[in-house]
């Protein structure tokens, strides 16, 4: 696959809940850049990250857009989080079901077919305004 089917896949498959899909995706020493957050290395903190995310929030990304470095070890995509909030995240507003739409990106690093690093980042200020 190229670098941006790659990164297709890897949001078809978060679209879909599918989480051992990213996962396989995924090189085995990932690197994920949470916004606001530490960094998480392996893709067991990935997968233990998805599942924290699943049961705090419902998030659907359209408005797509992917783009590919020559060479295809580094893509990016620029989308719209259109979530639900369903339990209170730690030091976050209370859920209470609000929904949001919000501005977000991702950046990656690829290697031999592998996610090697995703970096994703949104405006924190701007979510908490439309669950508050």
């Amino acid at each position: 696959m190229t670098a941006t089917e790659t990164i297709q896949a890897y949001f078809d498959a978060f679209n879909g809940g599918d989480t051992e899909a990213m996962l396989d995706l995924l090189s085995a020493d990932i690197a994920h850049h949470v916004n606001e957050g530490q960094i998480r290395s392996g893709k067991t903190k990935f997968a233990e990250f998805s599942a924290h995310m699943s049961h705090c929030y419902r998030e659907q990304l359209t408005d797509m857009v992917i783009f590919e470095a020559e060479g295809g070890t580094r893509a990016a995509a620029e989308f719209i989080v259109n979530g639900t909030y369903l339990n209170t995240d730690a030091g976050l507003p209370e859920a209470k079901g609000q929904t949001y739409r919000l501005p977000a990106g991702s950046f990656f690093s690829l290697e031999g077919g592998k996610i090697t690093r995703v970096v994703t980042y949104y405006n924190l200020a701007d979510w908490i305004r439309q669950v508050s």
